[in-house]
């Protein structure tokens, strides 16, 4: 079980680090901070370069917590928070990811609401420091502020309109 534990936190913690690194540089295939910026002004987002960079850097925080098995509970929750905007982007598209749905962010949110509740395994910095296992009212807890910081930063952030505003243009500019 601890190794099946670390195959998937690797796996997903590292993709999810690899998606904010995108958003930030140009690393890893990414546009850089410029880019970042203008995909959140597409998508509807307010705050612009400051939006692109709290969420490149939750994702490679979240990501690289979430790979070590370092306070999963609450790397699983900024994961989670942070693969809900996303998957409220891709919402209108439907579920399947080759129409560019949310089926990826929500694999992403379920994996990590799993690592919650079952821990990072033996072979973790949590382990290692001993506090493991965390909790139960603490994983529910991340599992249940991490999708609803997820939403309520879309409520915050999003300009309704905004973003079908952003494909028009977006489709004007090509």
């Amino acid at each position: 079980m601890d190794a099946g534990l670390l195959v998937l936190r690797l796996t997903v913690g590292l993709l999810i680090a690899g998606h904010g690194v995108q958003k930030v540089s140009f690393r890893l295939g990414g546009n850089g901070v410029a880019g970042g910026t203008e995909e959140f002004r597409r998508d509807g987002f307010r705050g612009g370069r400051l939006t692109a960079l709290v969420a490149g850097a939750s994702q490679i925080g979240a990501g690289l917590f979430l790979a070590a098995g370092l306070l999963t509970p609450l790397a699983a929750m900024a994961a989670m928070g942070v693969m809900t905007v996303a998957g409220t982007v891709k919402w209108p598209k439907g579920l399947w990811v080759q129409n560019d749905g949310y089926e990826y962010p929500l694999v992403l949110v379920v994996v990590s609401a799993a690592l919650a509740l079952t821990g990072p395994g033996r072979w973790s910095v949590d382990h290692a420091l001993a506090v493991t296992p965390w909790p139960v009212g603490i994983s529910v807890a991340a599992i249940v502020m991490g999708p609803a910081s997820g939403l309520l930063t879309r409520v915050l952030l999003h300009r309704p309109g905004a973003s079908t505003e952003g494909a028009r243009y977006a489709q004007a500019a090509e």
